[in-house]
């Protein structure tokens, strides 16, 4: 039998630990490894709208609200109803947010060196050209 998707936890759980471990070494408490993959979304793509957001992340719309609105509570975004659809639902970063890019860019910098010690180029490509086609596996199973 094949272990993969234990590895797989495996992995989240420690990179997840690992990102905890970084941030706070480097003072950073304004947000959370799974805020910052939100807020890594919105500093390339700002002014989204949740199922935008929802689909960048993976992250689940009910799992992602609750979410931002600790996020907004915290001052890193603002949500404000849709011009075009007053249904849905656009968040922006704040200037606060904003700020927070450079910190953010520099703990992922550190977690791709501890990711990729002693890989070479070759290996690092092989290895995430082969997650993507797990994602997309996963992806089609659950009707994306």
């Amino acid at each position: 039998m094949s272990s993969g998707g234990f590895l797989i936890s495996q992995v989240k759980q420690l990179s997840d630990r690992t990102f905890e471990k970084i941030l706070k070494t480097k003072g950073i408490d304004e947000f959370n490894g799974a805020q910052g993959r939100i807020l890594y979304i919105l500093w390339n793509n700002n002014n989204l709208s949740i199922k935008q957001i929802s689909k960048f992340t993976k992250l689940a719309k009910t799992t992602l609200t609750a979410m931002l609105e600790r996020m907004e509570l915290q001052g890193l975004i603002k949500r404000t109803i849709s011009k075009e659809d007053k249904r849905e639902i656009i968040v922006s970063l704040t200037d606060k947010a904003k700020e927070l890019k450079e910190n953010y860019l520099d703990v992922s910098k550190q977690m791709e060196k501890i990711f990729y010690k002693n890989f070479t180029d070759k290996q690092i490509e092989n290895f995430e050209n082969t997650l993507k086609k797990i994602i997309e596996n996963l992806e089609e199973n659950n009707g994306r």
